[in-house]
């Protein structure tokens, strides 16, 4: 069994996994898995009221956790999708766990252009939380070395690869009119 196959039979089975991305090393879990949800929350020492991004394969499947949206906001994820854009809008709260959402009523979604992240949502059959692979406010990682070894410790699986970046992703709030840029990041964006 290669690494890839191993990450898909542990995320499936409701473990955390490090892996890379199209912007940097990510720890991620179904997002259908509260008990995984909260694990990696604990893990990350990230705050309960700070939304997790979360990774889908295809406009579809994103379809099923939001409420419609605005032709332009299509239009934005088909202008820099797959890639390094983070698009939060209004979710189906029923079927975003509260840990996801940060408590709110809003999803940040995003379609990665990497093969690894793709394929465990694929196989897993469910998005899959993806904030970056470090402890809450410490340094984002980008490359393997980069990691924490002592965040690696705490995880059940770990894919070394490339990442395709050295940026984070742009992150832009679409529930809001006008929309904000909440973080710029490897995608210039003018809102």
């Amino acid at each position: 069994m290669n690494d890839l196959q191993k990450a898909i039979e542990v995320i499936s089975q409701g473990g955390i996994v490090v892996f890379p991305t199209d912007t940097a090393y990510g720890i991620g879990c179904r997002m259908d898995n509260e008990k995984a949800i909260k694990k990696l929350f604990k893990i990350k020492k990230r705050p309960e009221n700070q939304a997790a991004p979360v990774l889908f394969d295809s406009y579809s499947r994103i379809d099923e956790y939001v409420l419609p949206y605005e032709p332009r906001v299509k239009h934005l994820m088909k202008k820099y999708w797959p890639g390094a854009l983070t698009v939060i809008t209004v979710c189906i709260e029923s079927k975003v766990p509260l840990l996801v959402r940060g408590g709110g009523k809003t999803l940040g979604v995003r379609i990665p252009n990497h093969e690894i992240p793709m394929e465990l949502i694929r196989s897993a059959g469910s998005p899959i939380l993806a904030p970056s692979a470090n402890f809450h406010g410490e340094k984002t990682p980008y490359i393997f070395k980069e990691l924490d070894k002592a965040l690696l410790k705490l995880v059940d699986f770990v894919i070394e690869g490339e990442t395709k970046g050295s940026l984070s992703s742009t992150v832009v709030d679409c529930s809001k009119n006008p929309w904000e840029i909440v973080r710029q990041g490897a995608i210039l964006l003018d809102v």
